[in-house]
């Protein structure tokens, strides 16, 4: 078993925990962006989204409310 990985996949987790009912910033693989507030993940990095809104070219696209992205296509997750 890779401990390494263990510690990296854990300290990202950390992150997520602190971002925690506040604004984050979601890229996509294929170019979507999505804001809103953390509402949960998963070890997965499955995320939760209250008040998710789509984003292009930086500027609200469509407001969607509550989503869930799924860890496996996110390109990065950044304070928003």
């Amino acid at each position: 078993m890779n401990t390494q990985k263990n510690v990296n996949t854990s300290r990202q987790l950390d992150v997520l925990g602190k971002a925690l009912n506040s604004q984050v910033l979601i890229k996509l693989k294929g170019g979507r962006e999505f804001r809103g507030s953390l509402k949960s993940f998963d070890m997965h990095m499955n995320l939760v989204l209250n008040d998710a809104e789509e984003l292009e070219g930086g500027e609200t696209s469509r407001r969607l409310g509550v989503v869930l992205i799924r860890g496996d296509n996110i390109v990065y997750i950044s304070p928003g």
